[in-house]
């Protein structure tokens, strides 16, 4: 029990560095079901898409030689505005030639569309990385390596506490964008009933490339975060990690953003106390290689008993 709660403080940290990952990427998820009720399973490769986007502009600014001269904050910021301003491009361009023109032939085809997207997505990437660098493996620059030591047994790295920080206040960003701004009023109308605000002047494509533009953005900035953090990326980073993310907006609530938060920093949590207490629970028989199970169970728990999630979904009034 000693054991138990001197890693637990450690343990929590860690949980909610991933988790705020999670839920940044589980926006993405989330604002797309929110306006189409469609699940972008592209959205994942957007991840590891802004990952590399962020590490070569790093490695760039390496081999320019002024990585080394510049404030670690404004190289961080410098690779986060690009990693997520060409992931949302990315995503723009996505919606308008793999799933517009599929926009009215039922679910499962844009469904079918987005998968092969996301294979696309990994190969090109491979491709690029590989005639490039001679290998697709890259590992982020080390912009801070400080400690903060809170205790005896918690020592908390500086790049922890910046992405926690970085991905609230993205997420609060986002929140106060769509609850306080008038595009923001346009998406939640868009959301309830696109036919009606058309009809009262809302540009309804637009407001679709917006919301391709405005959660890609966000899980390119995610990637970038992920990267710094855990330093070696690759072009699958994001097929599991984007299945944790969707599990994330599916436990808080698929079209709920508050929900998605919630459900990302919560799967965070499990998945971490997890991975560090189950060997102890059991013994060793069941150890921390076990701890993506943790996301698939609760996915499937949820399903079965409030399929709408913690917070519940939004759904439309069919008259």
């Amino acid at each position: 029990m000693e054991q138990f709660w001197s890693m637990l403080p450690q343990v929590v940290i860690d949980g909610l560095t991933l988790g705020f990952v999670y839920a940044v990427v589980a926006l993405g998820y989330t604002m797309v079901y929110g306006i189409l009720e469609f699940i972008n399973f592209a959205h994942s490769e957007i991840f590891m898409f802004g990952a590399f986007v962020g590490a070569e502009t790093l490695l760039f600014l390496q081999s320019a030689g002024v990585l080394n001269t510049m404030p670690a904050l404004l190289a961080l910021l410098v690779a986060l505005i690009v990693g997520a301003v060409l992931s949302g491009f990315l995503g723009v361009a996505i919606e308008r030639v793999a799933y517009r023109p599929l926009r009215n032939v039922g679910k499962l085809v844009p469904l079918i569309s987005a998968i092969g997207v996301s294979f696309i997505l990994q190969d090109v990437v491979r491709l690029v990385e590989g005639l490039w660098h001679n290998a697709f493996y890259v590992n982020y620059p080390t912009l801070f390596s400080q400690n903060l030591h809170l205790t005896k047994n918690v020592n908390v790295p500086v790049k922890t506490l910046i992405v926690i920080v970085t991905a609230l206040g993205m997420m609060v960003a986002l929140t106060a964008f769509v609850q306080k701004s008038r595009m923001g009023k346009a998406l939640r109308a868009v959301a309830q009933d696109p036919t009606t605000a058309s009809l009262m002047g809302v540009n309804v494509n637009g407001v679709i490339s917006l919301t391709f533009f405005i959660g890609p953005a966000l899980g390119g900035a995610a990637g970038v975060l992920f990267g710094m953090q855990y330093s070696l990326i690759h072009p699958y980073i994001g097929f599991i990690l984007g299945l944790k993310a969707f599990t994330a907006a599916v436990f808080g609530g698929i079209g709920n953003i508050p929900g998605a938060m919630v459900g990302g920093v919560l799967l965070g949590l499990f998945e971490t106390l997890g991975s560090a207490y189950l060997g102890m629970a059991t013994g060793g028989v069941v150890g921390a290689e076990y701890k993506d199970v943790f996301a698939f169970v609760i996915l499937i728990a949820v399903l079965i008993f409030k399929p709408s999630g913690l917070l519940g979904e939004v759904v439309r009034d069919k008259v």
